[in-house]
């Protein structure tokens, strides 16, 4: 008989910028010890550009953590047509313009995956173990 798989966790929350701190809690609620900085920090960013940029009214954004060959993987989808993309580093006085940046340095692996039938996904993986470890 084959393993069953760890089920993935999810979350739906309003796109509103409380849902950001709620979206880290629960992936730091989720994740392994050693990961917990650095998947609340890609939550946080990713969850804030899908307030700031994919969403609007009553729309919710979406959030997966999932483990699975060798990483941690999130998703957090949003209805918005755009595509999100790393940009130049903003200026030291910017307020906003950091989030994908941060993401690009700490994921192993970003992208981002249309959805079948409305939106997009950003999804970010993160070894594990973490090196070193």
């Amino acid at each position: 008989m084959p393993e069953i798989p760890v089920l993935p966790a999810v979350w739906r929350f309003p796109a509103h910028p409380a849902s950001v701190g709620r979206a880290r809690h629960a992936v730091v609620g989720v994740a392994p010890r050693q990961l917990h900085d650095e998947l609340g920090l890609i939550a946080s960013e990713l969850v804030t550009n899908a307030v700031r940029h994919g969403t609007r009214g009553d729309d919710l954004v979406e959030l997966v953590v999932w483990p699975a060959d060798g990483h941690y993987w999130l998703a957090v989808s949003d209805p918005g047509d755009g595509k999100p993309s790393v940009g130049r580093w903003p200026a030291p006085d910017a307020e906003s313009g950091r989030g994908l940046v941060l993401v690009d340095a700490l994921a192993a692996a970003w992208g981002v995956v249309p959805r079948a039938y409305r939106g997009k996904s950003v999804v970010a993986g993160l070894v594990f173990p973490p090196a070193g470890m």
